[in-house]
């Protein structure tokens, strides 16, 4: 048995035959219409066919293509503390991102053979870790932060790390640092 509403006697009557035949009409229409959109959705989907290998490596390739925009995004994607001073350390170490270390090795960051943490590196060229893409460099900096500086927590203690530990040039730090407030 349904009831509906009666708002005039402020009760609920007994919904009369004509009433239930809107109500069955209208769902009947509301079900039709999402059947209707649901194919059509399911054979848009069919006809979208395999890319080819081709058209999947030229993806691959734009997906990896080199841009500062990018690696921007992707260090701020990994959250690696201190994205612009590690964006300053990649463009330092990269030669402005013409070194050949950086493009013969895809090593953004001058890193060597990781031996004590997780690494991407997939060999050694000219002394300096081989990756396959740039992407693999950088989340191979952020295993390395993982490892080594996980106990840093502020910009100061973090310089006075690479100070210490990173780089064999004294006044590695003060580029780096002049280069982060471009």
């Amino acid at each position: 048995m349904l009831y509906k509403f009666d708002k005039h006697k402020m009760n609920y009557v007994k919904a009369t035959r004509s009433y239930l035949r809107v109500i069955l009409i209208v769902l009947t229409c509301s079900a039709l219409s999402f059947g209707v959109a649901l194919y059509m959705q399911t054979e848009k989907l069919n006809t979208i066919k395999y890319i080819t290998e081709e058209t999947r490596m030229l993806v691959i390739n734009q997906e990896n293509e080199f841009s500062e925009v990018k690696l921007k995004e992707y260090i701020i994607g990994l959250n690696i503390k201190f994205p612009h001073i590690v964006f300053a350390q990649a463009k330092l170490e990269s030669g402005y991102f013409k070194s050949t270390i950086f493009r013969e090795n895809n090593n953004l960051f001058g890193m060597k053979i990781a031996t004590r943490r997780p690494t991407t590196n997939k060999g050694e060229n000219r002394g300096h870790a081989v990756f396959d893409t740039w992407r693999e460099s950088v989340l191979d900096y952020a295993f390395y932060q993982a490892r080594f500086l996980g106990d840093i927590k502020t910009e100061g203690e973090y310089i006075q790390y690479l100070k210490a530990n990173y780089a064999e040039d004294p006044g590695y730090v003060d580029k780096v640092i002049k280069l982060s407030k471009k």
